[in-house]
């Protein structure tokens, strides 16, 4: 996997570089703002960018409009954001550009080796990786509008694991229940979320996207 990374914490930087070189992948270059891997993004053509929202100069949303740049300009680049804290309007305004190569996790998460790393994979398979935390309070929100309010608490905790961008399997094996439970229970939110004449792969996405809506 070839990646850049910006992150203006140079402890934190490092320790991601040498992280992700020694599990094998290639990282292109990093840098301390954001502005700079932007310039770099014209001539280099990573599969994933990893960076913070909040960076020099304002330490206010630098990375998070470098993320939207990236996400308009260079679609087939996955988006990872890192953030020290739950930022519940940007995660919902990159998320709003749509679920397929975007991820987003607290720092806390990036030392847990394997779920970081799994959260890069799934990224550049096309996939979304939320941090349950982001979900938890996403969801939190939602329940004070509808359709949300229809779900059953099964229904909700199938659906906030579906936004962490699992698959029914790790669903099932996350929640305790079989595969043919977290289907059943897919087509019961997709029907309360009115997304029964939507078929396929994109009624997933589009019932994170609902969700994160309300």
């Amino acid at each position: 996997m070839r990646l850049m990374l910006a992150e203006d914490s140079a402890l934190l930087r490092e320790g991601l570089v040498r992280l992700l070189v020694e599990e094998g992948h290639d990282v292109l270059a990093s840098f301390g703002d954001a502005e700079s891997l932007l310039k770099e993004m014209e001539s280099r053509q990573p599969d994933i960018v990893v960076l913070d929202i909040r960076m020099p100069p304002t330490h206010t949303t630098e990375g998070l409009r470098a993320a939207l740049e990236i996400r308009e300009r260079w679609p087939e680049t996955g988006v990872l954001v890192l953030s020290q804290h739950m930022e519940r309007h940007y995660a919902a305004q990159l998320l709003a550009t749509g679920a397929e190569g975007v991820g987003y996790l607290l720092k806390d998460r990036v030392a847990q080796v394997e779920e970081f790393l799994d959260a890069l994979e799934r990224i550049q398979a096309g996939g979304a990786a939320l941090d349950p935390e982001v979900v938890r309070q996403l969801v939190v929100r939602s329940t004070h509008g509808d359709p949300l309010a229809r779900l059953t608490p099964r229904e909700r905790s199938v659906l906030e694991t579906l936004a962490q961008g699992l698959t029914n399997t790790a669903i099932a094996k996350q929640l305790h229940i079989s595969v043919s439970a977290v289907e059943k229970n897919l087509n019961a939110i997709f029907d309360k979320l009115e997304l029964s004449h939507t078929t396929g792969y994109s009624r997933r996405i589009l019932a994170v996207l609902r969700y994160l809506e309300c």
